[in-house]
């Protein structure tokens, strides 16, 4: 009877072990449909306001287009990366734009969550808050932090997405546009699509002060679909990437060695009255040690 019952168990666990890592690779390969050429179309309107002041002026609906391309970076059993590169103007001339990029870490445990005015909280996670889980962790086009959540991939009804709600800073759109709160709840859907992906956003603008509660001023619809076209459209992209791989790989070693810290973070708005990625994005700053200096110039503590 004991060794049926020891046969059992070891089967049972086998069994979860294979289901487990069934299940991680049809993580890994949801995520990575969010790789290759898209048509892209951002839609963003505010839903409902909660303001006390009557002359209180919601956000204007904003809808823009554009041509993305989605690069793989990093491709390893337990990370994903994945560089946005937007290609804007002449189809026969097109100007490249370094967009934000996109990890993926399974069941990892350190985050950087956004507190408001330019300060990221270093939190440490138990294996038990994340197991089975992939964190998201999105950094801003001069790779600096962004926002970043933890949540299980869910493959059902023939269905594949992923769901978080984190902190986050003010969207591009809004900062250089409005003072009147200065953290969004950001609520993520990524899905995987027929046509390609779906960025499903539920956000609420927050005003945040120490010693308060937080007050929701107002929530936000955004609706970002992601079509996936041909691969060759985006030709001018892959080519850009292929030419400035190693300046953005040298950015990227210089953050990790800052986030490698593991202590609350908290950047400087501008230096030299420029914004890090004004400094990063100029085609001369191509030296380690330029670019290990400038970055670490923003880091307050």
């Amino acid at each position: 009877m004991k060794q049926i019952l020891a046969f059992s168990l070891a089967f049972l666990a086998l069994t979860l072990s294979v289901n487990a890592q069934d299940k991680k690779e049809q993580d890994k390969s949801a995520i990575k449909e969010m790789c290759g050429c898209f048509e892209v179309t951002f839609n963003f309107a505010e839903t409902f306001s909660f303001s006390e002041d009557s002359l209180y002026k919601p956000s204007k609906t904003k809808v823009d287009k554009g041509l993305e391309w989605a690069q793989l970076v990093v491709d390893e059993d337990d990370k994903i990366s994945i560089q946005h590169l937007l290609q804007v103007g002449r189809p026969d001339q097109p100007h490249i734009v370094k967009h934000w990029r996109q990890d993926w870490l399974f069941e990892n445990k350190d985050f950087y969550m956004y507190n408001g005015d330019n300060e990221w909280l270093f939190e440490e996670k138990t294996d038990e808050d994340v197991a089975g889980q992939w964190t998201q962790k999105v950094y801003q086009v001069d790779d600096s932090p962004r926002y970043e959540g933890s949540a299980t991939w869910v493959h059902v009804d023939g269905k594949s997405y992923w769901e978080n709600t984190t902190t986050a800073p003010l969207p591009r759109r809004e900062y250089t546009k409005r003072s009147d709160y200065n953290v969004t709840l950001r609520g993520n859907r990524h899905e995987i699509t027929n046509y390609g992906w779906l960025h499903d956003q539920d956000n609420a603008k927050v005003i945040r002060e120490k010693g308060k509660e937080d007050v929701v001023l107002a929530n936000e619809k955004g609706y970002n679909t992601y079509v996936k076209v041909d691969d060759s459209r985006c030709q001018a992209a892959q080519d850009w990437w292929k030419a400035n791989f190693d300046k953005w790989a040298t950015v990227r070693a210089k953050w990790d060695e800052v986030y490698g810290r593991d202590k609350d973070l908290v950047l400087e708005e501008k230096v030299d009255n420029k914004v890090l990625y004004k400094h990063l994005f100029d085609e001369e700053m191509t030296e380690k040690k330029d670019i290990d200096t400038t970055i670490e110039s923003f880091v307050k503590k």
